[in-house]
């Protein structure tokens, strides 16, 4: 299922590449599928593939440094709209925080609209929606609203850039 399952403060990541080449197209290069918040209880895995061991290598340097910028080549996937989301998300610098608001308002659209498409990132971390926040106070996080792992994820993360929520 994954290609490497690394563990990290806040519990476990999950790394899915495309495998490499494919039947379809032999010379198809790897690309990152996904990106993925698992449970501590997660079983680690090694990575599998070049392209997973670059990923975990990167954000075990993100996990050591927060500035660390991350250059992996990441699957095309979802609507035009959350690429557009998720674009905008990736222009937010380290240590800083945008409303769901004021990112509908620089995108055009809504702030629901732009919760769901952060909810369903592929590769949180690596297009960092846990710096989208609601108006009054944290807000969700990967379509979990309530108080819990996740949002626990948000915090830690946040934390680590040097913003307190």
């Amino acid at each position: 299922m994954y290609q490497a399952v690394i563990d990290v403060p806040f519990g476990r990541v999950g790394i899915r590449t495309s495998h490499g080449a494919t039947d379809f197209d032999p010379m198809q290069p790897e690309v990152l599928k996904e990106v993925i918040y698992l449970l501590p209880t997660a079983a680690l895995r090694t990575p599998q593939t070049p392209l997973a061991q670059r990923t975990a290598q990167q954000i075990e340097r993100y996990l050591e440094r927060p500035v660390n910028a991350f250059d992996l080549p990441l699957d095309v996937v979802g609507t035009a709209f959350q690429q557009r989301v998720w674009q905008a998300i990736s222009e937010i610098p380290c240590g800083t925080v945008r409303t769901y608001g004021q990112l509908a308002r620089l995108i055009g659209s809504a702030p629901r609209a732009v919760g769901q498409a952060c909810g369903s990132n592929y590769f949180p971390l690596l297009i960092p929606c846990h710096r989208v926040v609601s108006s009054s106070g944290i807000g969700g996080f990967a379509h979990h609203g309530a108080d819990g792992y996740f949002r626990d994820i948000k915090r830690w993360l946040l934390t680590h850039e040097g913003v307190r929520y």
